[in-house]
């Protein structure tokens, strides 16, 4: 049964920035790897949608949810075309997706429900609900002590209404830390726009963190102090780590000049907010997932100009496959490495 959702503010409160000019993909970023317009789909149910993230359990299972608040999996060795069984159903809207530290529980963030623990059999229990109040969990990683560290990522526009978050380019967003053992929450830092994946550095003395309305790549202190390592040239999504230092970044679209150019008008961007969904700023129709090392710089980047799986918001690395996950699409990919 899916829980109420919230309406949201009808008006924005853009402020005026200094617009920005979408530097190409070209170096490190140029489009000479084009796999991701040649993957594999392991597709959901007929008219289910939305596996917004993707992971892969120590069974093998792959597993992803959808926009009607229901998880399935599907065996990592699937072949293409393979439909999931049902694993949980949230209510609300799974959207990060991680392991807690037993290995066997998932660690859920619901867009409406806050943070939730989802048990082998199904059973779904809430960590955080929506409060000290969480607004909208995307994305989290788990320290090996079990501390939860997500993003929360906006506190006026519910996940259904991201593109007005955008619009206003207001730091509506924060990363939280949850302690299961005493079921606290508590603020790590805040004023970020529109946090979204999130990754411990091995040594778990910091966090990786993107910002999707900026685009940027950070590096957050856990002992204090956040520094910007990348701009990047797409708008960024989840996060993972690899294991080894390296992280993986799901970008689903690289960056719209019109959106970039209305950075200084605010009251055309109030007035955008107001248009039907199809005459905003789109995001391009383009697969996007790039590797970087702990300083920002990039390692690698895989691509799908024409689109074939597009608004790829989550990416994963298991053996010597990637799977990916996506908002608006009908299934989750997997593309080799090699």
């Amino acid at each position: 049964m899916l829980i109420p959702r919230p309406r949201p503010p009808r008006l924005i409160r853009p402020v005026r920035e200094a617009p920005t000019v979408p530097p190409p993909l070209t170096g490190a970023w140029a489009a000479t790897d084009l796999r991701l317009d040649q993957v594999d789909l392991l597709p959901l149910p007929d008219g289910a949608v939305g596996p917004e993230d993707v992971l892969v359990d120590p069974s093998g299972r792959v597993i992803s949810g959808d926009e009607d608040g229901r998880l399935w999996w599907w065996p990592s060795d699937a072949p293409a075309g393979t439909r999931p069984q049902l694993l949980a159903e949230t209510g609300g809207r799974p959207l990060g997706i991680e392991l807690d530290p037993g290995g066997e529980a998932l660690v859920v963030c619901d867009a409406y429900r806050g943070l939730l623990r989802v048990t082998p059999d199904g059973a779904v229990r809430e960590l955080t609900g929506t409060a000290p109040p969480v607004h909208l969990a995307n994305n989290a990683t788990v320290a090996r002590d079990g501390t939860i560290y997500f993003t929360d990522s906006s506190d006026r526009f519910p996940v259904s209404h991201w593109k007005r978050d955008l619009l206003e380019h207001r730091p509506n967003g924060r990363v939280l830390a949850h302690h299961p053992a005493s079921g606290r929450t508590e603020v790590v830092t805040e004023g970020l726009y529109f946090p979204n994946g999130i990754a411990l550095t091995p040594d778990e003395s910091a966090l990786m963190l993107v910002e999707t309305t900026t685009h940027r790549l950070l590096r957050v202190e856990l002992g204090g102090g956040v520094r910007e390592l990348a701009d990047l040239p797409a708008y960024p999504d989840n996060l993972s780590a690899v294991g080894d230092g390296t992280y993986w970044i799901a970008l689903p679209s690289p960056r719209v000049p019109v959106a970039e150019r209305l950075l200084p008008y605010p009251r055309l961007r109030q007035l955008a907010a107001l248009l039907p969904d199809a005459m905003q700023p789109q995001p391009r129709r383009y697969g996007l997932v790039a590797l970087v090392d702990g300083t920002g710089a990039v390692l690698r980047t895989l691509h799908g100009p024409t689109g074939t799986y597009s608004m790829i918001t989550g990416v994963r690395q298991h053996d010597d496959q990637l799977w990916l996950g996506s908002l608006t699409g009908p299934g989750v990919a997997r593309v080799p490495l090699a």
